[in-house]
């Protein structure tokens, strides 16, 4: 397949067919979050567990308030008072109340809460209510949020801070999540540097290290390397070695024909196997993916290495497309959830056929849905133009140009 241009869809796929979840650990509700479950979560009890108030007020029977009016309100004896975590120790009988806070359990013998807002409040141990209730008034019932036995959670989920509210309301100190991959990200060039340094004469800042890392930790992988490697051969050999110890490799630069990219054939000598290199594609043509033998410490018998253009967007752009959906399936989420839809594209694009072109393009919803616009000068070098991207705008390879108000494919970034 080598030197052969294949289509985005058939790059994905044969990455995705190549992937497999790396497995489960325990993981603390403090540390969950971004984390995918493992498991499906189904509630042992009722959620809430008990009948309780869903207002400041009074617990009574309903069938005494139905006289009630503000001319002549309903008189009722104070007999005890329930708390949250502190229930009531009676019972309502007729013509008597009780006083109730938010999320305090409902005493026996009452079946509604009247609202504080509708009486006079306690008076020498009576208070008078302005206006009849019906019964289940203002009451949240046992098992109204979670019946015992519901599957609340399923396997796949990515758990964000309602998800591990709702792990802990059912009584999980733990959750069962996927094993994140570990993930190295090596840089190629003698020209890079590091942010914070002085720039000698021909020095570029290293934006793709840092770029490329939190685009794993956003992802769900485990950044466990980053290394710059110098423009030679035994660098880039021995530089490759040590990232194969992680279940995935992530390689900018260095991966085409130049004199100086000596990223493919010191994959060969490591026994790395070529699955694609090249994509039609723009940005990202020399993408490359290959799966390279087992290191001491991998989760997996072969590493899954992504060779990515040196160009600061054309690498977050085959990172999205490629390297981020094996993160997701490995850790048994869905690939694909950043749904592709459509928008009218509003500007005039010009385009030649043979690649597909990924515009990186902002949003606007309308009555009649997306609408896309570029984020401006759309160069691979150009990285400013991320950063308002809430979506990358798909022209297929056999398209050539695209008119304002043509209807484009759309996958969201957001």
């Amino acid at each position: 397949m080598a030197g052969k241009l294949i289509e985005i869809e058939e790059a994905r796929r044969l990455v995705l067919e190549r992937v497999a979840p790396l497995g489960h650990e325990p993981v603390a509700l403090r540390e969950a979050l971004g984390r995918v479950l493992a498991e499906d979560v189904t509630s042992a009890d009722n959620i809430p567990g008990f009948d309780n108030s869903a207002m400041d007020g009074y617990a009574v029977r309903s069938r005494d308030t139905e006289p009630a009016t503000p001319e002549r309100p309903t008189r009722l004896d104070i007999v005890d008072e329930a708390r949250a975590g502190h229930p009531a120790s009676h019972m309502v009988a007729p013509m008597e109340a009780i006083a109730i806070s938010t999320g305090a359990p409902v005493p026996e013998g009452a079946d509604a809460v009247v609202r504080v807002e509708d009486t006079d409040g306690a008076r020498e141990g009576k208070v008078a209510i302005h206006a009849p209730v019906a019964p289940g008034a203002n009451i949240r019932r046992a098992g109204e949020d979670i019946e015992r036995g519901e599957t609340v959670l399923r396997s796949g989920t990515t758990l964000g801070p309602a998800e591990i509210g709702v792990l802990a309301s059912v009584g999980r100190a733990r959750a069962v999540c996927a094993r994140r991959p570990s993930v190295a990200v090596l840089t190629t060039g003698d020209e890079l540097q590091e942010p914070g340094e002085t720039l000698r004469p021909g020095a570029i800042r290293n934006s793709n290290s840092y770029a490329l890392a939190a685009l794993v930790e956003e992802a769900g992988g485990e950044l466990a390397l980053t290394e710059i490697v110098g423009d030679t051969r035994e660098e880039t050999e021995a530089a490759l070695d040590r990232a194969l110890s992680c279940d995935i490799t992530l390689v900018s630069g260095g991966v085409s024909v130049g004199e100086h990219d000596h990223v493919k054939p010191a994959l060969a000598s490591l026994g790395a196997e070529e699955i694609f290199w090249g994509v039609a594609l723009r940005p990202g043509k020399p993408t490359f993916f290959g799966l390279a033998p087992h290191r001491p410490g991998a989760g997996l018998t072969r590493n899954l290495v992504f060779g990515l253009p040196g160009n600061p967007v054309s690498s977050m752009v085959a990172f999205t497309l490629f390297a981020r959906p094996a993160i997701r399936a490995m850790l048994g989420a869905d690939p694909d959830e950043r749904r592709r839809t459509t928008a009218v594209f509003e500007e005039d694009y010009a385009k030649q056929p043979g690649r597909a072109h990924l515009i990186r393009c902002k949003l606007e919803l309308a009555e009649d849905g997306w609408h896309a616009r570029s984020t401006g000068a759309q160069g691979s070098h150009v990285l400013t133009s991320m950063l308002d991207a809430d979506a990358l705008a798909i022209i297929p390879s056999e398209q050539g140009d695209v008119s304002a108000g043509d209807r484009v494919e759309i996958e969201l970034l957001r």
